[in-house]
């Protein structure tokens, strides 16, 4: 718990992203312990939970007009970003809500769901492949991102300006919480992950922490030996 507890305080929000966003707060989970396994039957109800969220918050409303996305787009266009292009990972997990969300394994499965059931945009990573803490900033432009594209490995950079999450190899998810690189990006043999929750109004920190809260009570049942640390920020 210790290693957790001291990686979580080394991450940091830069004031050039709080000048954007005053009403922005993270709250992050390290987590050790974990066990890798398959899609099952708990993760599927949980990703069933969350569809079914996802039809009654729309059955009325498209996906642009709910609060919590429309915050989000708002805060794409603040740094460049088209957000009809390059959706906010909530968006795009709630529009594929329809048809059905991935199934891809049960650590997975339960971030997903999570993000879907509070719309709260959710990322998950290897904590084993970060280099150095957390940090969220606007880019220069020369960060190297770990990208595929044509199915070929490439390093690709963010724009000057745009609000990434970044490490001291990289970029390790570009445009706030859009798309995440490929050296940190969980896998089935994960046994280790950071969780970044994103919050900006109209969620508030009690709104915020229970999805972190419930995201832990599932993490923990991943595993005998599961712990689990964690911050918001921005803090001392």
């Amino acid at each position: 718990m210790a290693e957790l507890t001291a990686f979580l305080r080394g991450a940091r929000v830069a004031d050039e992203v709080l000048a954007l966003r005053p009403d922005y707060r993270a709250l992050l989970l390290a987590v050790d312990g974990l066990e890798p396994g398959d899609s099952d039957e708990r993760s599927e109800a949980l990703l069933a939970q969350a569809e079914a969220a996802a039809a009654e918050a729309m059955a009325d409303s498209p996906v642009t007009e709910l609060p919590n996305v429309a915050a989000w787009r708002e805060a794409y266009r603040a740094f460049g970003a088209k957000p009809q292009r390059t959706r906010n990972s909530l968006e795009a997990l709630l529009r594929r809500a329809a048809t059905g969300l991935p199934r891809v394994n049960r650590l997975t499965d339960i971030y997903n769901a999570i993000c879907v059931r509070h719309q709260i945009p959710l990322g998950g990573e290897d904590l084993a492949r970060y280099v150095g803490p957390p940090r969220l900033l606007r880019a220069t432009g020369e960060e190297p991102f770990d990208t595929a594209s044509g199915g070929e490995s490439v390093i690709e950079h963010p724009e000057p300006g745009e609000v990434v999450w970044a490490d001291d190899a990289g970029v390790t998810c570009r445009r706030w919480n859009w798309r995440q690189c490929r050296r940190t990006q969980l896998t089935d043999a994960t046994t280790s992950a950071l969780f970044i929750l994103d919050a900006l109004e109209p969620v508030d920190d009690d709104a915020l922490r229970a999805a972190g809260d419930e995201l832990a009570e599932h993490l923990r049942r991943l595993g005998p030996r599961v712990e689990v640390a964690r911050r918001l920020l921005p803090g001392a």
